[in-house]
């Protein structure tokens, strides 16, 4: 939306670039661990001990799989998201700018801050099944998006719900990232887990996406990524109790 009316690209994006010095800032600020680990004694151990103690756990494998698909339906609908409100459901490029970026990422950030006071509450194994449950739901917003005549109402509330949900799935999938990590090698193994977790983003979603809809049309893809969520609930079912005593005791071997 700033680059589209009032800005340009240029200066656009070295806002962006101011703007991500709050996390620099942030980062400073934030107070050192009361019980630091102490650092690896050479490159091997930094690297090799966190990946061997992670796969030595029973279900490591499948852990890793849960992390690829628990929000892979919300990748396939976000990664054609504004595309579609564009080019699909003909708003202009403002609008979605308006909607999809203030409205949407004040969801994102309304969901994520609930999420973590229910997941107080809840849980985690609950929090991620509810969670990913409403993620899944809240790409048919996109669906009726597609198929109900223009609004930008409607946009709004699709918009809106979906990353509320999104939020939320957020707040409980970190949550999981966390839990999985052992305290002794909680970076590499926060990043293996990050990086894992960008795999169905990257490499299903982005190539995938087109060919669905080229096929499908805009209302049968929507529909299609509400399936895709669901084979990760189905593991995360399954996974239950390793969820629960990720809980209990933490990861620890």
């Amino acid at each position: 939306m700033l680059a589209d009316r009032w800005l340009g690209w240029g200066p656009t994006y070295v806002l962006m670039g101011v703007l991500m010095l709050a996390g620099v800032a942030g980062t400073l600020w934030a107070p050192e661990p009361e019980r630091p680990v102490a650092a690896p004694r050479n490159l091997g151990s930094a690297v090799m001990e966190p990946f061997r103690e992670f796969f030595g756990r029973r279900g490591a494998l499948t852990l890793l799989l849960l992390i690829v698909l628990y929000k892979l339906g919300d990748a396939f609908a976000g990664a054609l998201s504004t595309t579609f409100l564009i080019r699909g459901a003909g708003f202009s490029a403002t609008d979605v700018g308006t909607v999809n970026k203030i409205l949407g990422l004040a969801a994102t950030i309304v969901g994520a801050l609930a999420g973590g006071v229910l997941m107080n509450r809840w849980g985690l194994y609950r929090s991620l099944m509810v969670f990913g449950l409403l993620q899944a739901v809240s790409n048919l917003g996109y669906w009726l998006i597609a198929v109900a005549p223009k609004s930008i109402w409607l946009m709004g509330l699709a918009v809106g719900v979906e990353n509320l949900c999104g939020g939320l799935g957020t707040a409980a999938f970190v949550a999981l990232l966390m839990a999985l990590c052992n305290q002794s090698f909680s970076a590499t193994q926060f990043a293996l887990l990050s990086a894992f977790s960008a795999v169905g983003r990257t490499y299903l979603a982005g190539p995938l996406t087109p060919v669905l809809v080229s096929y499908m049309g805009w209302p049968g893809f929507f529909l299609v990524t509400v399936g895709i969520a669901l084979p990760g609930l189905l593991l995360l079912w399954y996974r239950r109790d390793d969820i629960d005593a990720l809980e209990r005791g933490g990861a620890q071997g």
